[in-house]
């Protein structure tokens, strides 16, 4: 029996929030942006007004102004944003108990077993009745028989719309759209295909597996199978830990990050997210560390590396910044950053001499005592002195968040550089 999976996606959602917060701003063109004091701040999200004249996400501030001449720019209020995720979240929850979170305004549904309420068209329609009624936001939702293709129909019709690609039109539907629309085809892949002729999912359906795998490596078979709808990775229960391989976080920044201070100031944050959803997790303590990259150019970037086994934060942060600076070759200014952790021990482990001398357990009574004063009076209460040099990321908790990807493209042994890993852009010199 296939299954019936939605996509979730909130139409331009920083822009609809701002909307809703300040009712006199409907109709007109807005954007969401990072600090305009800040070197390169740029375009987060936008209003379907200012989308019509061409302002897009990244573009520097402004660039989108010489677009649009009237348009509004908002600064970005986060914590605003999780709280309005956190209620959409629950309007689903009222369906299914397995939502699977893809960044703050995405999840996938597994409504299989819902058939109380409909089919997953009649649920789909109710949710998005229901999120506009009830929150004065909008909803796209793709229906399909798995994640993949339910994410592209999710993306055919917007806003406000359901779109169903199922057995029997999804040749129709999915197979005339470009590769780069499906999952996981980014830049670099995209040009690779097109090298070979490919340039839909169709083509990349119907190619040759074995070449593909040649081609790509392992990736290409993965991807020849999402292309021809054989995807059947599941939908991941929201109170699911005990099966969890890794745990992780990631963030798209408000602007280009060319010093190594700041890219380790973020780094800090993810970590703090991680450690804790740990420690929530009850999977004890993690052997390896795992850091994703993504370059002003929108390539990603993956390395990893064994450490000893551990749940503290600072630990974690330290050596994803250590692989930060020992592989990232490519010395670009970096957009996106992402920390996991795997390997869990599940509390069996043998005693170490780190055990013996006490210093892991105090480093850990400190971080669980962090942890409970932030529960008790708010996240941004305490911080690590390393926040204080951005403020602006003082109030990042990032941790109600969860951003899956595959592993990216390995880099090479750089250099060991301090300071700057590229040059201020020439404007700002």
């Amino acid at each position: 029996m296939d299954r019936t999976v939605l996509h979730s996606d909130l139409n331009n959602f920083y822009a609809t929030v701002e909307k809703k917060l300040y009712p006199e701003l409907a109709g007109k063109p807005i954007a969401v942006c990072g600090d305009k004091e800040a070197r390169h701040g740029i375009v987060l999200a936008k209003s379907e007004e200012a989308k019509k004249f061409g302002v897009k996400t990244g573009d520097v501030i402004w660039e989108a102004q010489r677009k649009c001449p009237g348009l509004v720019i908002r600064p970005a209020r986060f914590p605003e944003y999780v709280r309005n995720s956190r209620a959409v979240r629950d309007i689903y929850a009222r369906y299914t108990d397995q939502i699977e979170p893809f960044g703050i305004d995405e999840c996938w549904l597994d409504v299989t077993h819902s058939k109380i309420f409909g089919s997953g068209e009649q649920i789909a329609e109710r949710i998005r009745r229901e999120v506009r009624e009830e929150l004065n936001l909008t909803v796209s939702v793709g229906v399909s028989f798995n994640k993949v293709f339910a994410k592209l129909a999710s993306d055919l019709k917007k806003p406000d719309a359901v779109t169903v690609a199922n057995r029997d039109n999804f040749k129709e539907k999915i197979w005339p759209l470009p590769a780069s629309s499906l999952l996981y085809v980014g830049r670099a892949t995209e040009k690779k295909l097109s090298k070979v002729g490919i340039s839909t999912i169709g083509q990349l359906a119907a190619a040759d597996r074995a070449f593909l795998k040649q081609y790509l490596g392992k990736w290409g078979e993965t991807l020849s199978a999402y292309a021809r709808g054989e995807d059947d990775s599941p939908v991941r229960n929201m109170n699911e830990s005990a099966d969890l391989k890794s745990i992780g976080n990631s963030m798209t920044y408000r602007e280009d990050i060319y010093r190594y201070e700041d890219v380790k100031r973020l780094l800090y944050v993810l970590s703090e997210s991680v450690a804790a959803r740990l420690n929530d997790a009850g999977l004890g303590k993690a052997d390896t560390v795992h850091l994703w990259v993504r370059d002003k150019e929108l390539e990603n970037y993956s390395y990893q590396k064994k450490v000893r086994p551990t749940a503290l934060c600072g630990e974690i942060a330290e050596a994803a910044f250590a692989l930060f600076k020992s592989q990232y070759k490519v010395r670009r200014a970096v957009r996106g950053l992402g920390v996991t952790v795997s390997g869990f021990d599940k509390g069996v482990r043998q005693m170490t001499l780190d055990d013996l001398s006490g210093e892991y357990d105090k480093k850990e009574r400190a971080e669980r005592a962090v942890s409970a004063i932030r529960k008790k009076y708010g996240y941004e209460k305490i911080q690590r002195g390393i926040m204080y040099q951005d403020r602006s990321t003082l109030s990042m908790d990032v941790r109600g968040e969860r951003l899956v990807r595959p592993a990216g493209l390995d880099g090479e042994i750089a250099s060991q550089d301090e300071g700057d890993f590229e040059r201020i852009p020439p404007e700002e010199e």
